[in-house]
């Protein structure tokens, strides 16, 4: 008896409208990236070289675009004998699962795995795209970069915290309320103004 398993795939049209395949990833990683996460960002020990809560918006913003325009080109130029549509989607899936694993469920070593694999995932499509198109793979370059980066702040944090933020929450509170505290690190004395 022969199965029919479904391919876990996003719809050909997307990858083929350079506007759709771009704005995907953007408007889901927007939508995932929108929750409030900087009461635990701001709580949580950190390791050296963090950067401010401000610099992740506008990077993954270009980081998603960026992917987007990689999977338009790797489509549009030619097709490989895996399915780059599965793989793609795979990473997008693995990319979006990694804030609510690390910020809303509080669970470092699922999101220091996750972003492991994300980082394996991404550097085989960017193998795979490199033979269809270098613009493709080269665009996935910076994306490889900050994912090794971005390890390095997950599992560090995570060791830092003892692998465990759960009870890791801050009120962060702003120059406007008065209080007369900036914003800043768990590990940083509160500068008065």
């Amino acid at each position: 008896m022969t199965t029919y398993i479904p391919s876990l795939t996003l719809p050909s049209a997307i990858f083929e409208n350079p506007a759709a395949s771009i704005l995907l990833p953007v408007g889901l990683g927007l939508g995932v990236g929108y929750s409030s996460t900087q009461k635990t960002y701001l709580a949580l020990e950190q390791p050296p070289y963090r950067p401010p809560p401000q610099v992740f918006g506008p990077t993954w913003t270009s980081l998603y675009a960026l992917m987007g325009y990689a999977a338009y080109r790797a489509w549009t130029t030619g097709s490989t004998s895996i399915n780059p549509q599965t793989v793609q989607l795979t990473k997008l899936g693995l990319n979006l699962i990694w804030m609510p694993l690390f910020f809303r469920l509080k669970r470092p070593i699922e999101a220091t795995v996750d972003i492991v694999a994300l980082t394996g995932v991404t550097g085989y499509l960017t193998y795979i795209w490199s033979q269809v198109d270098t613009v493709a793979a080269w665009s996935l370059a910076p994306y490889l970069g900050w994912l090794s980066f971005a390890t390095y702040l997950s599992a560090g944090t995570g060791y830092l915290n003892g692998w465990n933020f759960a009870d890791k929450e801050r009120e962060s509170k702003s120059s406007d309320t008065g209080s007369g505290f900036d914003k800043g690190y768990v590990n940083q004395a509160p500068k008065r103004k």
